[in-house]
């Protein structure tokens, strides 16, 4: 079992950059596939990027491919998401998550879930 808590949130302008984190307690972290989703008002929880549990291995969804970019510290059982050139559209609340076996786009596969940080872009 493991449990998330995410930090690193607030409120930015279009075009800033923000880092946001991901703290995980429990045992073998490093089994863990582990995933950034965020949900905006009003809107499904939607996929952000995952990591594989080494770290050599990323999917991003297309809305972010480029300007995100998912990392991982196992020793310091962190994960962190790097947002450069944000936009108003990328305000959402952003969730930490992990699962056992292959990553997945699908939020239902995963088993653990943080209580979400706030970003907020401005125009």
């Amino acid at each position: 079992q493991v449990a998330l808590v995410e930090s690193g949130g607030g409120l930015v302008q279009a075009g800033d950059s923000l880092r946001v984190s991901c703290a995980a307690s429990g045992r073998a972290f490093s089994s863990y596939f582990m995933a950034w989703f965020r949900q905006a008002p009003g809107k499904e929880r939607e996929f952000v990027a995952f990591i594989s549990w080494s770290g050599t291995s990323t999917v991003y969804a297309d809305s972010v491919k480029g300007r995100f970019t998912v990392s991982r510290d196992n020793a310091k059982n962190m994960v962190y998401l790097q947002m450069n050139s944000l936009k108003p559209e990328d305000t959402a609340v952003y969730y930490c998550a992990a699962k056992r076996g292959i990553g997945t786009e699908d939020r239902r596969g995963y088993d653990y879930w943080g209580q979400g940080t706030q970003v907020t872009v401005s125009s």
